[in-house]
């Protein structure tokens, strides 16, 4: 049996409000990245990014991290953690400093993105990220990497994001209960960047909408930077409701039905087709046209549309975002959305998955596993930056050793 210890593998947790779902990602020799383990739970006590009961919470992630490790053939130590909420909130702020040798080093470098992030914030909040935008030297601005170039003060421009430091903790203490370390909390909609966006995109200038059950993250990038960032604490839970509410069936038939037969155009559904409706308490079950349930479901969707509109105007940046949306998420995988979307903005819109991946792909190609896959690409990069000094970098150790390790234990 090969040492499968000395696998460079990296885990990511989304705890969505609908799903928790863990990825385990190998780095391969050539830098690439190999999905080896995917563990999927339905997400209890979770409530718009927040957590509602601790004890439901750490279940699900137990069982979603016990389903990835059986598949990896790995033990699971330390993850790179998802985070939304309404709670989240962003600045763009700048920093300046002297260059000391004429020539900027990576010091310097440092020194700018220090100052540029000591902005006071009160002590509730933490820090989750600190992303430079661009650099200028002296009168040259818009530089992407001023190392070696020559100068006399160097300012830098920063975007950070911020969330609420209790609702971070009690997501942590959910993971550390589950005997894991949370290596870094990240952005879930930074994220989804990462796994689902081209160069070419981020360049021009796109908006990525990741639909979730409970909330919808943005991030809007223009010139190859993160400009904006923001949470509606509105999403798919939203068309579920009205859907038990007007049919009268429970909520969970009421998923079912939305994900099997919903359409967010009424005009691509045909008349004639039906769907049967279960009934509450013991009720017999009955016949309605689909036609009609795109009715109810259409209108909340030009709803959910027209907020990731104002939060894009609102930010001042709907005339610079030329490449249009990218939509990823569970909420984003019904038909019709595309159409119904580029019709409501105006601008071209993707439905995406995660790009850039091998091994088990079949597994996460689908919207919804945008967030945790952004997180392995997230974590790689991170490996990359020498962040990890030790080998075994996200703390996976292998079958092996965990037998070696109990018979010392036992013997």
């Amino acid at each position: 049996m090969s040492k499968v210890t000395e696998r460079n593998l990296v885990v990511g947790l989304d705890i969505g409000t609908s799903k928790i779902s863990v990825a385990v990602g190998e780095i391969t020799p050539d830098n690439q990245l190999s999905i080896v383990g995917v563990g999927n739970q339905p997400a209890r006590g979770m409530d718009k990014g927040g957590v509602n009961d601790l004890n439901l919470v750490i279940q699900s992630i137990q069982r979603a991290i016990n389903e990835a490790e059986l598949m990896a053939d790995c033990q699971i130590s330390s993850i790179y953690l998802g985070i939304s909420g309404k709670h989240i909130s962003c600045q763009n702020e700048n920093g300046m400093v002297p260059i000391n040798d004429k020539e900027v080093i990576q010091e310097d470098v440092d020194n700018v993105i220090h100052t540029a992030r000591s902005v006071p914030i009160s002590a509730e909040r933490r820090m989750l990220h600190v992303l430079p935008q661009e650099y200028s030297i002296d009168c040259q601005d818009g530089i992407k990497s001023p190392i070696g170039m020559s100068g006399v003060r160097m300012e830098a421009k920063v975007h950070i994001i911020t969330c609420a430091n209790d609702m971070a903790k009690n997501l942590v203490k959910c993971v550390e209960r589950c005997n894991l370390n949370a290596d870094q909390l990240i952005f879930s909609a930074l994220a989804s960047s990462y796994s689902v966006l081209t160069d070419d995109e981020k360049e021009l200038g796109i908006c990525v909408v990741d639909m979730g059950a409970g909330t919808m993250d943005l991030s809007i990038f223009t010139g190859g930077a993160l400009r904006h960032t923001a949470v509606i604490p509105v999403a798919g839970n939203q068309v579920t409701s009205d859907i038990a509410k007007i049919f009268r069936t429970p909520i969970s038939h009421a998923e079912d039905i939305k994900v099997q037969y919903a359409c967010a155009l009424r005009h691509l559904v045909s008349m004639e087709e039906s769907i049967e409706v279960p009934s509450v308490g013991g009720r017999p079950a009955r016949t309605m046209s689909r036609h009609t349930l795109s009715e109810v479901v259409e209108p909340r969707y030009h709803e959910l549309f027209e907020l990731i509109q104002e939060a894009v105007r609102e930010a001042g940046l709907a005339d610079q975002i030329a490449a249009g949306y990218v939509l990823t998420g569970g909420t984003a995988k019904m038909e019709g959305v595309v159409e119904f979307a580029e019709e409501v903005f105006q601008m071209p819109v993707r439905v995406a998955s995660p790009l850039a991946v091998q091994g088990l792909r079949e597994y996460i190609d689908d919207p919804s596993y945008a967030t945790v896959v952004g997180l392995l690409h997230y974590g790689m990069q991170a490996h990359e930056s020498g962040a990890k000094e030790n080998n075994n970098a996200a703390g996976v150790t292998g079958l092996w050793s965990r037998l070696h390790a109990w018979f010392k234990g036992e013997f």
